[in-house]
């Protein structure tokens, strides 16, 4: 029975624990850029532990962006900064990991401490957004353009390119962003994809876009390195995507090459009613795994190591990832190993502080 300490090989890779850091936007770059922040930021979750550490949503192009601070790899200037991000990781300890993402109609938007508001593409800092169907988010925001074939064809393109400018920065982890609300999640959802074409209407037509975009992502990604998805388990709004289509999802995704399946909920609706709570998306996490057979990440309010050693130990997923408890605890892995009484990789600067 593994328990949270033990390692993990996925393909030709093995994370010295199952503990990871989710990818977290800290809105922090300019142009896209990575800077010394996200350095210094990610390379203390490496020395804090982590087995793996997913970098935050990566704009795979600059109208994907969720805020004009978002980190960004739509062109071969970005690849050195992220290497800086990748290497320090890696010397610490850790697998590097990268999210490429686009956030479609919920892009151009304020910082969440300058407001969070959307910014419409007539104001300072704002631009056009694209979604599947002409639908704002909500009633504050622009309406987004639908996609073409040829935007289509053009998204697809830029994750493919996200993908090779990720392998040569020298990230060895990397996740594609299909939830929340953001584009690739906007297509599943029939809350956001009203098309009548080939990408919208049945199941089949609404997961077509992943399945297209993550096919020439493993194609561009090497058979060595792992793929993983992040979706949104459940929308949490009635007619909405749900748990059962996310099984069948991962079983699709598996037979494209994808490894894991984070599994995280909601972001395609403001009206959406979360069962907020302790661990509440792990029973996600759980029903992919099983229903799917294919390994799963679970994410969400985990934040107790006994609750997060729990939920390895009874097959509920096979990595636990944590987002606000890493900004609150950057070595929240050496502390959970002193309550779990189990070795950890304590660099040796530190031995005298465990």
């Amino acid at each position: 029975m593994p328990h949270l300490f033990d390692s993990l090989t996925i393909r030709g890779i093995t994370l010295r624990n199952r503990i990871g850091v989710s990818p977290m936007c800290m809105y922090s770059y300019k142009d896209g850029f990575s800077n010394d922040w996200q350095v210094s930021h990610l390379g203390a979750r490496a020395v804090g532990g982590a087995g793996l550490i997913i970098a935050e949503a990566t704009a795979v192009e600059p109208r994907g962006r969720i805020t004009p601070y978002d980190v960004g790899i739509w062109s071969k200037e970005h690849i050195q900064p992220l290497a800086r991000v990748a290497q320090t990781i890696k010397q610490n300890g850790a697998v590097a990991g990268i999210q490429i993402a686009h956030a479609g109609r919920k892009a151009s938007t304020k910082r969440p401490w300058d407001g969070g508001t959307p910014t419409l593409p007539d104001q300072p800092g704002g631009w056009q957004t694209i979604a599947p169907s002409p639908i704002a988010f909500s009633p504050a925001s622009d309406i987004p353009k639908e996609m073409s074939m040829e935007d289509i064809h053009s998204v697809q393109a830029a994750f493919r390119n996200a993908t090779s400018r990720a392998l040569e920065a020298g990230f060895e982890f990397l996740e594609i962003h299909a939830a929340h609300g953001y584009l690739l999640h906007s297509f599943l959802s029939p809350i956001s994809n009203q098309r009548t074409d080939d990408y919208g209407g049945n199941f089949e037509n609404r997961i077509r876009f992943l399945l297209e975009t993550t096919r020439q992502v493993r194609s561009t990604w090497p058979d060595q390195l792992p793929l993983a998805v992040r979706i949104s388990g459940s929308d949490w709004v009635p007619g909405g995507w749900t748990v059962d289509e996310s099984v069948e999802l991962a079983r699709h995704l598996k037979l494209e090459g994808v490894d894991v399946i984070d599994c995280s909920s909601a972001g395609t609706s403001p009206m959406a009613t979360v069962p907020v709570g302790p661990g509440y998306q792990v029973p996600i996490s759980e029903a992919v795994r099983h229903g799917a057979d294919i390994l799963t990440a679970a994410v969400g309010l985990i934040t107790a190591p006994e609750q997060a050693d729990e939920i390895i130990r009874n097959d509920r997923a096979d990595i636990v990832l944590l987002g606000r408890e890493f900004l609150r605890d950057p070595y929240w892995p050496l502390h959970a190993a002193q309550i779990l009484n189990h070795p950890a990789p304590t660099p040796p600067q530190y031995l005298r502080g465990f």
